[in-house]
């Protein structure tokens, strides 16, 4: 009989959002009156449509292939340079040079911060914070290397700091945060760019939220940080910048400086190995979807995105300014579309989930699901509709 890769034994079930569901199922069916009632601000999932110019560039690019002259079969896996140039573009807008060689597209951030680890031994400790978005934990412990965890805490903003006594081969750092929506400045970034350069570590750094930040003084991808293209990778994904949740598109940076030595000697580019993986692995993302996304990086492109992440900012202020008037602890919703809370009366999250679907009919995150540092706080998502986050936060005011 094969023999399994047994790592996946330590791995939980699903546990948060199908418990999510299955108590939000229980109350519907206990309560069929109040069903119609109830607020979803747990998903993280967009609602609103993908903007006038990408489904303009999708129409463009279904018509394409409607005739032979400008059909497009098998692409390269790394992405059309097009795309490719259209997002080092981007980048040189916002002040920070990045070579286009570099970029290589996929269908998700998740996929990749999870792939990624194919080009590491099992052998590196990792380092990932608490709370944490569960796919650093998990894909880490299917492979079977060691975790470590450093705290985020309501003392230190849950933004946690490099701690020289802790020596660690790869660190997972996203900002802004997902869950807390807490997000580095350029000093504390560098902070950790300094850490890897000194412990010859690898930072793998997920900005999948760049586009919400408004602080000039937020840095919106770790490329801004002198030394980071030695130690660092980069994940960004057009999921919640261009609500390409369903349509599917990422990038991710692997720097040609990313040079390390090999147990026999040899010299390694993880460049050149996530390009071989890459190659070996994975076939592409659709033309359609790159003409698309392309035309998401333009200027106007852009400038249609931040509208609609401004209509979530406004979701994101309603929640904010309602729990500052309950004067209930928060991160995250400036520069986020995360709000992550303390729980009212002292209650661990899952009793404060059952309190806010029994007493009002609205459905979060408990933070228990991101890890033991969790347990007592409370993440609320922006990308609902204005009005139901509306009569939510009425709801909240009234029962608090």
């Amino acid at each position: 009989m094969p023999k399994l890769n047994e790592n996946y034994q330590n791995v939980k079930d699903s546990y948060l959002f199908a418990e999510i569901a299955r108590r939000v199922k229980v109350y519907e069916e206990t309560h069929p009156d109040k069903a119609d009632q109830i607020i979803r601000l747990g998903i993280g999932d967009v609602t609103l449509p993908l903007t006038k110019s990408v489904i303009e560039a999708l129409h463009e690019a279904v018509d394409s292939q409607a005739v032979s002259e400008t059909f497009m079969g098998y692409g390269p896996e790394q992405g059309y340079e097009f795309a490719r140039k259209a997002i080092a573009d981007y980048y040189a807008r916002n002040g920070i040079e990045v070579d286009p060689a570099a970029i290589f597209i996929s269908d998700g951030a998740k996929s990749d911060t999870g792939n990624i680890t194919e080009l590491f031994s099992n052998d590196n400790v990792v380092l990932v914070p608490d709370p944490v978005y569960p796919v650093y934990v998990d894909t880490n412990t299917m492979d079977g290397k060691k975790i470590i965890y450093m705290n985020g805490t309501e003392e230190n903003d849950f933004l946690p700091m490099p701690d020289d006594k802790v020596k660690a081969d790869i660190i997972y750092l996203c900002s802004p945060n997902n869950p807390t929506g807490a997000s580095y400045n350029k000093e504390q970034l560098k902070a950790w760019v300094d850490y890897a350069l000194k412990n010859d570590s690898v930072i793998l750094y997920d900005s999948a939220y760049e586009a919400f930040i408004t602080d000039q003084d937020l840095p919106r991808s770790i490329y801004a940080i002198e030394g980071a293209k030695e130690c660092a990778i980069e994940f960004c994904s057009l999921s919640k910048t261009a609500g390409f949740t369903g349509t599917r598109f990422s990038y991710t940076v692997v720097p040609t400086e990313l040079v390390f030595t090999a147990s026999n000697g040899a010299t390694l580019s993880l460049h050149d190995m996530w390009n071989r993986r890459q190659s070996t692995k994975f076939n592409g993302t659709p033309y359609i979807i790159q003409y698309a996304a392309a035309r998401v990086f333009t200027e106007e492109g852009m400038a249609e995105c931040q509208q609609n992440i401004e209509y979530y900012r406004e979701n994101a202020r309603m929640i904010a300014e309602t729990l500052k008037k309950k004067n209930i602890w928060f991160t995250g919703g400036v520069n986020s579309p995360y709000i992550w809370f303390k729980c009212p009366k002292e209650m661990e999250s899952w009793e404060f989930f059952d309190y806010l679907l029994e007493n009002a009919q609205i459905v979060g995150t408990p933070g228990a699901g991101f890890g033991e540092n969790g347990k007592n706080y409370f993440r609320l998502t922006s990308f609902g509709k204005h009005e139901k986050t509306a009569e939510a936060m009425k709801r909240f005011d009234e029962l608090f």
